[in-house]
């Protein structure tokens, strides 16, 4: 008979994250969790108290990634530094691309976010900026420090591109500059994982003016 590993919060994690990379958030529940770990589903609450603690978890989990790919700046400029844990953190966000969703629906902060905030503060301190600018420069990085940004129009489920160009196909007398705009971008980024307001291109482009812009008034 073969032996089953025992089941520990580590493993129970793990198998969710593979789960929401898998099949996507939606399919992530305990019920199925359970049946993947080859469990009875109260089996789980002895590891984890609830469906929150376990979303809280994973969170933290791809947040860790993040910390454990960059290391401290080893005297690189603050500006290379933050681009470089920004893109950092976008690379872990597709490959795990319901944790930008995920994040922005929670209604705490999991530890594990703030410590990466931490880390991320301390780089701009350390670069020269006084807590109040770095504080305004939080709220303009917003989630790009996390690797992803909010998408326009986008519902929390997910964007439709084809159901987001036959809306403003319908209107297009009365939004000629949207329906433009939506027929040369949207199909444009089909290949980009995090969505069409979030392509690769577009994140690296913001990322960049907030840099620039943030060094000259750190500057100034």
């Amino acid at each position: 008979m073969k032996r089953r590993d025992p089941l520990t919060p580590e493993r129970i994690l793990t198998a969710a994250r593979e789960l929401a990379d898998a099949e996507g958030l939606d399919a992530l529940t305990m019920r199925r969790l359970a049946a993947e770990l080859d469990v009875e589903s109260m089996s789980l609450y002895h590891h984890v108290p609830n469906k929150d603690a376990l979303l809280d978890g994973l969170i933290t989990g791809v947040i860790g990634e993040v910390r454990d790919a960059v290391s401290e700046s080893d005297g690189t400029d603050w500006r290379a530094a933050l681009r470089l844990r920004c893109l950092t953190a976008r690379e872990v966000m597709v490959r795990h691309p319901w944790a930008p969703r995920l994040i922005g629906t929670r209604t705490t902060i999991p530890p594990g976010v703030l410590f990466y905030y931490e880390d991320v503060l301390g780089l701009l301190i350390d670069g020269g900026f006084s807590y109040a600018l770095a504080h305004k420069a939080l709220h303009a990085l917003g989630s790009m420090s996390l690797g992803f940004v909010q998408e326009l129009f986008s519902p929390a489920g997910g964007f439709d591109a084809d159901a987001a160009e036959a809306e403003f196909e319908k209107l297009a007398a009365q939004l000629p500059n949207l329906t433009a705009m939506a027929a040369a971008e949207i199909h444009a980024n089909d290949g980009d994982e995090l969505g069409w307001c979030d392509s690769q291109e577009e994140f690296e482009f913001t990322l960049d003016l907030l840099l620039e812009g943030l060094e000259r008034r750190l500057n100034d």
